[in-house]
């Protein structure tokens, strides 16, 4: 290469007119106007337009003339001011242009599969395949660049705050609880197998047993778990530890670091303090634990009457401990046909398992359509008074078990928000929410299983609930949640092992297992380990946030699918017999 760029794409102004510069990119257009040839250059800085005029050299014009999009191309010339009318107010260097005196073309690109200028002229499947083609796009550019600004910005300001940053083991000891580990064979030790991490969960709070009191790590983890939009096999954590802290404290660190960044990608200034909610209020009012509060449409208890209903379905679900929770749609009953509700049934149905969906609409004083025939007109004068419903408002009702119907009607709310636009635009709102459950009951396994993971530690009001009534324990536990998407979350961790062995106890692990499997950490924490705790952000989700976009593989660089497959490199791949042998390991059908 002899044309070694001195200036970028995107450098170049009306100072630099008269300078004899070399730039270096792809083509992004090329357009013949009467011999004279114009390029479009383009590299990760900007766009700078090449003039070829074959009246200076015909050669390279010609040359030039042959070229095609995405050709990489190094080239020599004078920097001059376009000429009047041809000046481009949409770009950076849209006053000058490049007139060229050398070219030297680097790689000639191949017809490309999609436009390079255009994503959408590739299906997703296809722009996967070629993703490093994808990536030279102006949108996922810009969406590259907010993730390397977020990086720099999260390490700045926490490296103020006086933490140190660390690298823990990415071959580690099996120990799954929630999602599947990923599984890597040890060649050495036979039949001995590393995971990959979930999460640096154990190795943190070693390190806060150290004595460093305060950790950090943008750190790669892996879960082996059923895939969505918003999830990755692989994915990124802002892990941060803290020794000597309480709640309030992590809490105060995760604000900081979370308007630092906002701040520095997006000049926006979120609040100095966010707002707080219980789990249990969060599930009730929105039928979720990452409510998304930049509107509201709260969900409304009913089953008071419920019960005065001549509704079966409402009376029988009540009488098994189910529940009857209900959502007023404000004037929208009429976009609501019976073909349209139907939809929203079935897509409860499909995806939540819903048994059915109740409604009735606002007719001038009265209800009418869907199940107003059961609500006898002084309980309709009742709902109408305390609902304060008007003409055209739709009420939706669901009666199930409580977790379907809390978790179908929080997805309802979050629909016809969509639907009818109710999401303001340009508005972020934070929100922690606090007190979530120690345990969950796993009804397959029929044992309590730990809500968040085993090292959480309860609140110290509910320790003498883990004997008598462990379902109703609250745990330490908090999660940030931003515009309905969980940001990060963490808790205060155990730090004694009498504590900890009740928690194992709890989720139905004997001592033989957990020496087994955590016996390292609990030997540790008998050489005084300080209270601690601490909160990892999802990486990932907060750049989605951050760019606005609401796919996670948009801000990957090189993402898996819904399937955890690569379809670039086509990952998994099978491998040969020979390594299958020297790992001991047998493919069985």
């Amino acid at each position: 290469m002899r044309l070694k760029r001195t200036v970028t794409c995107g450098d170049l102004t009306v100072d630099n007119v008269n300078q004899e510069v070399i730039l270096n990119g792809w083509i992004a257009k090329n357009r013949d106007h009467g011999g004279v040839i114009f390029l479009d250059l383009r590299d990760r800085y900007g766009k700078t337009q090449v003039t070829f005029n074959p009246d200076l050299d015909a050669d390279i014009a010609a040359e030039a003339k042959r070229l095609g999009m995405e050709d990489v191309i190094a080239v020599r010339g004078t920097v001059q001011l376009r000429p009047d009318g041809n000046v481009n107010p949409n770009m950076p260097t849209g006053s000058i242009e490049v007139v060229a005196t050398e070219l030297e073309v680097l790689n000639e690109a191949q017809p490309l599969p999609f436009l390079v200028s255009d994503r959408e002229s590739g299906s997703e499947d296809l722009r996967l395949e070629y993703r490093y083609l994808e990536l030279r796009t102006a949108e996922l550019q810009n969406l590259m660049a907010i993730r390397s600004k977020a990086y720099q910005s999260a390490r700045s300001r926490l490296n103020a705050e006086g933490f140190m940053e660390f690298e823990t083991p990415v071959l580690m000891k099996s120990s799954p609880e929630g999602a599947r580990d990923y599984l890597v064979p040890s060649r050495i030790h036979r039949g001995k197998f590393y995971a990959l991490p979930q999460s640096p969960q154990t190795y943190k709070q070693l390190l806060m047993i150290s004595g460093f009191d305060k950790y950090f790590q943008i750190v790669k983890c892996f879960r082996d778990e059923d895939l969505r939009a918003d999830r990755q096999p692989e994915f990124t954590q802002i892990d941060i530890e803290m020794s000597f802290v309480d709640q309030d404290d992590v809490l105060g660190v995760a604000t900081r670091l979370a308007r630092g960044i906002f701040k520095d990608i997006l000049d926006y200034d979120l609040p100095e303090t966010f707002p707080t909610m219980k789990y249990e209020d969060a599930m009730e009012k929105y039928g979720s634990d990452k409510p998304d509060i930049r509107f509201d449409l709260p969900l409304v208890e009913f089953a008071n009457y419920a019960e005065k209903t001549e509704f079966g379905v409402f009376k029988d679900n009540l009488a098994a401990g189910g529940r009857v929770k209900a959502l007023v749609l404000k004037n929208a009953a009429d976009k609501y046909s019976r073909k349209a509700t139907d939809g929203l049934t079935e897509w409860l149905r499909t995806y939540y398992g819903l048994k059915g969906l109740a409604f009735v609409k606002m007719d001038q004083t009265a209800f009418s359509a869907g199940i107003s025939k059961f609500f006898p007109e002084a309980l309709q004068a009742e709902v109408i008074s305390d609902l304060k419903l008007e003409h055209n408002d739709i009420l939706f009702f669901v009666s199930d078990t409580e977790a379907r119907t809390l978790q179908s009607l929080g997805a309802l709310r979050i629909e016809l928000a969509k639907r009818e636009n109710l999401i303001p635009d340009g508005v972020i709102k934070p929100l922690f929410v606090l007190d979530f459950p120690l345990l969950d009951w796993d009804e397959d396994s029929k044992r309590y299983i730990a809500m968040h993971h085993p090292f959480t530690s309860p609140n110290p009001e509910d320790v003498e609930l883990m004997q008598t009534a462990p379902g109703d324990v609250r745990a330490q536990a908090y999660d940030l949640v931003i515009n309905g998407y969980e940001v990060a979350g963490g808790s205060i961790r155990i730090h004694t092992g009498d504590m900890q062995s009740r928690m194992f106890q709890l989720i139905g692990m004997d001592e033989a297992e957990a020496q087994a499997r955590f016996g390292f950490l609990l030997k540790a924490f008998k050489y005084g380990a300080p209270p601690h705790g601490g909160i990892a952000f999802g990486f990932d989700r907060l750049i989605m946030l951050l760019a606005g976009t609401e796919n996670i593989r948009d801000v990957i660089a090189f993402p898996k699918t819904t399937s955890a497959s690569s379809l670039m490199d086509e990952a998994p791949s099978q491998v040969d017999t020979q390594q299958l042998k020297e790992l001991h390991i047998k493919l069985v059908e």
